[in-house]
């Protein structure tokens, strides 16, 4: 059975257009309420934390009521990064966490988040039972029994706590001038503190949110005012971090970003020789570059793929009871530390690399030579379908043959945004320009 309104990550879509409207929220929330209080008692309870989106106050005040109406009490952190909630949840004690964010995606979207009581992201089954009860008849309870609401106001500072001890006890980075890009999103307090206490000279940018300019020209996904600003410092290194934080790009000294998985390498070697790399194996999507397996096949390690998503890298990582993993995006998981992608606490981890190599960020950032990788997004609309086009799967097949033995070919939809994704990889960059050109032109042609 497929899932009517959860992607790959929860439920997205633009603010007050459906399925992110404050109706839709109201009944989400009521109907993960009955879901996590299906024994009937009172006491049950969760956390909400939210970005900096204007859109996040309608849809959190939607979602406590809808939660209150089923008997669940609800904790209100505010704005916290996404791995803050799933720290917290179980921290808590908390029956269910939401974080309200999109991400990366601009300000005019939002989306709902689940977490469950371990503070791991909600399996695929959970999603489509609380899917089944949303398009029912939802029981409210009796008057008596409606939830309370509350706000937390120690939640920020508790994360921040726990992100430093993530390093060694005693750890500084005194010395180091760090650029951190919050994004204008949900650590923009977070990251520059936790930053300023370890002995970091902090120069942050993207912190001033004002609910409008969340990912604008900052974070993660558009790190030009942070390269400038890094150039322009004379700083050590920069760190990027998108909306709500779960995932961070790497600038060195010249402004040069290092994606995820260049991040994921030098991790990956770093825990293996520390003799802490479970199976000696890390686990990337398929989106991940060649060049990345070739690199831990050349110092002994494996790679496990999944499909696009941290969620799929995070059950895999689970399933295998393996402890790093991520995305090409920046998602780096370390369930040693975080039960989702953390890329504050990533990003403490490639300073820390960068305080006991003693070298340039620009000698850790480059752990391996990618093979050429094109990526092109085809946006289509609502009720289109360009993938079960004739001309389209021919187009595929042709691809896939012109590439055997020489690279790869990945196309996808997107599981967040109404994109197919085309991706290849090829040594031969004139082909693979030529590939990527080819199906992107067949797919405009079939919509």
């Amino acid at each position: 059975m497929s899932r009517k309104f959860f992607g790959t990550d929860g439920v997205r879509g633009q603010a007050n257009t459906h399925p992110m409207t404050a109706e839709m929220a109201l009944k989400l929330g009521a109907a993960a309420g009955r879901y996590f209080r299906q024994d009937g008692l009172n006491g049950h309870r969760v956390v909400i934390g939210k970005d900096t989106r204007r859109s996040c106050y309608m849809i959190e005040n939607a979602l406590t009521a809808g939660l209150c109406s089923t008997g669940m009490n609800v904790l209100l952190l505010g704005p916290v990064p996404t791995p803050a909630v799933g720290l917290l949840t179980r921290s808590m004690r908390a029956d269910l966490g939401i974080m309200i964010s999109a991400s990366h995606n601009p300000a005019t979207d939002n989306g709902i988040k689940f977490f469950g009581p371990d503070g791991f992201k909600l399996s695929d089954e959970a999603e489509l039972e609380i899917e089944s009860i949303l398009e029912g008849e939802i029981d409210l309870v009796p008057p008596l029994e409606i939830g309370r609401a509350k706000r937390i106001d120690s939640g920020l500072g508790r994360y921040i706590e726990y992100a430093k001890t993530t390093l060694p006890r005693g750890a500084s980075l005194k010395g180091l001038k760090v650029v951190i890009d919050c994004a204008n999103g949900a650590a923009y307090k977070a990251a520059p503190e936790v930053l300023w206490e370890l002995g970091a000279e902090v120069i942050p940018v993207g912190v001033s949110p004002d609910g409008y300019n969340i990912n604008k020209n900052v974070g993660s996904t558009m790190p030009g005012a942070a390269a400038e600003t890094v150039v322009a410092h004379g700083a050590d290194v920069g760190i990027c971090l998108d909306g709500d934080a779960d995932r961070v790009l790497i600038l060195d000294e010249h402004g040069h970003a290092a994606d995820g998985d260049q991040i994921m390498a030098l991790l990956a070697r770093r825990f293996a020789e520390a003799e802490r790399l479970n199976d000696g194996t890390l686990v990337a999507t398929v989106m991940s570059n060649l060049g990345l397996e070739r690199f831990l096949q050349g110092h002994g390690l494996n790679l496990e793929r999944t499909g696009v998503g941290d969620r799929y890298v995070v059950e895999k990582m689970r399933e295998r009871g393996l402890n790093l993993g991520g995305e090409q995006s920046g998602h780096i998981v370390m369930t040693d530390y975080a039960t989702t992608g953390d890329g504050l606490i990533a990003g403490l981890q490639f300073l820390m690399a960068l305080a006991d190599i003693g070298q340039p960020a620009s000698a850790l950032t480059r752990q391996f030579q990618p093979v050429p990788q094109k990526l092109r997004n085809v946006r289509f609309g609502p009720g289109q379908t360009p993938m079960e086009a004739d001309r389209v799967k021919a187009a595929i097949i042709a691809a896939e043959l012109r590439l055997k033995g020489c690279g790869r070919l990945l196309i996808r939809k997107s599981g967040t945004e109404p994109l197919v994704r085309v991706m290849a990889e090829c040594e031969d960059e004139a082909m693979l320009d030529d590939i990527v050109a080819g199906l992107v032109g067949e797919i405009e042609a079939a919509l």
